[in-house]
């Protein structure tokens, strides 16, 4: 039997989203983005609720493009906080759509997500060697520059924790035990 990290306990969708998501260092900018918004959508909630809803979130959100959440208006405002699909709470969804906006900004300039998230571990993941969940911190350093750089552009629940939590999923970081037969493989 494979072992893993205890946290995705045996839930199918967790244990898929763990074996072949989690970890694995992404830098496509849509990706990136997507994890911003289901990590903001996360917080104060755990996050198998969140993954639970991924799909809904998916439909309800434009296939998380943000150039199309950037011209959600109010109309599209009302219409998410309706959708018992996802999580109704007005401050997130705000902070989607100016996040997309942001995200838009950025792309007219030329820039990326990926430049400016994978900067702060120099363009290479992070890994780390935790024998324990309690040895796995709930932020660091790090989150916490990543966190400043994004909220100075504008960007909206990016706190240390939330910026943490998207650099694991997106694989900034190896947090896998190194029990985990996934750590290894995503370094």
């Amino acid at each position: 039997m494979k072992q893993r990290c205890p946290w995705c306990g045996t839930d199918p969708l967790y244990v898929a989203y763990h074996d072949t998501e989690w970890g694995v260092p992404c830098h496509d900018d849509k990706v990136l983005f997507e994890f911003l918004v289901l990590e903001a959508a996360q917080a104060g909630l755990s996050w198998i609720t969140v993954l639970r809803k991924r799909e809904n979130y998916r439909r309800a959100f434009a296939g998380f493009d943000a150039q199309k959440i950037a011209r959600f208006g109010d109309k599209d405002v009302a219409r998410l906080m309706a959708d018992a699909g996802i999580i109704r709470n007005r401050l997130k969804i705000d902070s989607t759509i100016s996040n997309a906006q942001v995200v838009c900004d950025m792309h007219d300039k030329g820039e990326t997500l990926d430049h400016l998230m994978w900067q702060f571990v120099d363009h290479q993941p992070l890994v780390n060697q935790w024998q324990n969940m309690g040895d796995v911190p709930a932020s660091t350093p790090t989150a916490e520059a990543m966190s400043k750089a994004l909220k100075k552009r504008g960007f909206r629940f990016v706190g240390p924790t939330v910026i943490y939590a998207h650099m694991q999923a997106t694989g900034m970081v190896n947090d896998h035990l190194v029990s985990c037969h996934r750590h290894m493989s995503v370094r």
